[in-house]
């Protein structure tokens, strides 16, 4: 690995250390019926280069949201019109393209301006579910608790690759063999993406694997504890009622790094194994996943390598 992986592991593990990551901010025109410009964000980590807009190649036939390919240091990559499929208006073009490296793909977005990057803690990150954003997974108060802090939408990536290419996203839940798990045990799960839930859901079913899906680290964590008291009045531990915890990474109020230090550092949970599941993938981030103290990590999403990973796990 070069001194560069390792500075990325180091600064990431310390960002993780601190329950905090950094958004990219960006814009992408006028919301619809008015004039304001919202921010919107992503994870630095899922984002591999920003460019000024390179030569596209519109390809024939493809969805309405893809603006064609980009030849990008040799690699031919897709690219996507990301105000189109957010239902904004970009009065000042299209000027930028954000490569980002997502659950094994590669793809572009077209963004109309890139603003800067922002530290915040995940506390400050508030879910979004219910709050009518269909393609956003949370919200981000970037001023920490300032009364008139600005707002930034992050956007549900997941959701919109399934959008644009429904036949390369389709759903792979099938498995070969079912997982056994300890007889009145589940698998506790937690994942903020509507759509990553969804599959994740029809992979246990399939695995016949019971479980309990939360939609944040800290709705996960306060169902932890509330199973361990419940097990410790019945004269039980933990391990008698949760066999593995499956988190996302990012997630608001309280991130799978927080969650995965929280239950490893607590005598309750002693020997609880931790996997996860996550669309930052690559060698970088699986070492980054293995210094946080996890017993396993997969990306997303195959659902017989998720099977694969829980075996292993609960194998140990």
């Amino acid at each position: 690995m070069n001194k560069s992986s390792m500075r990325d592991i180091d600064e990431r593990t310390n960002l993780a250390g601190n329950s905090m990551f950094e958004l990219l901010l960006f814009r992408l025109g006028e919301a619809p019926g008015t004039d304001r410009r919202e921010l919107f964000g992503i994870n630095v980590f899922k984002v591999r280069e920003i460019l000024v807009m390179p030569e596209i190649t519109a390809m024939v036939n493809s969805p309405p949201a893809v603006m064609g390919v980009a030849n990008i240091r040799g690699q031919m990559i897709t690219v996507i019109n990301l105000p189109q499929i957010v239902g904004t208006n970009p009065t000042k073009g299209l000027g930028i393209l954000l490569v980002t490296e997502f659950a094994r793909t590669t793809q572009a977005f077209a963004v109309e301006e890139v603003n800067e990057i922002v530290r915040l803690e995940w506390k400050h990150v508030l879910s979004a579910e219910g709050r009518g954003g269909g393609l956003v997974t949370s919200i981000a108060r970037l001023d920490g608790n300032a009364e008139n802090t600005r707002l930034a939408q992050v956007l549900d990536v997941e959701q919109i690759l399934r959008d644009v290419f429904p036949e390369q996203h389709a759903d792979n839940v099938e498995v070969s063999d079912k997982l056994h798990l300890p007889p009145g045990t589940v698998i506790l799960a937690a994942d903020d993406s509507a759509v990553a839930r969804m599959m994740i859901e029809q992979g246990l079913k399939s695995m016949d694997a019971p479980f309990i899906m939360t939609k944040t680290g800290l709705e996960a964590w306060n169902r932890l504890k509330a199973m361990a008291s419940d097990a410790e009045s019945q004269g039980k531990t933990i391990r008698d009622k949760v066999a593995l915890v499956l988190t996302d990474l990012e997630m608001p109020e309280m991130d799978g790094f927080t969650l995965t230090r929280n239950i490893k550092q607590d005598p309750r949970f002693s020997g609880l194994p931790v996997v996860i599941h996550s669309s930052l993938t690559g060698a970088t981030n699986e070492d980054h996943v293995r210094k946080v103290g996890a017993d396993g990590y997969v990306a997303k999403f195959v659902a017989e390598e998720l099977a694969q990973a829980i075996r292993k796990v609960l194998s140990r």
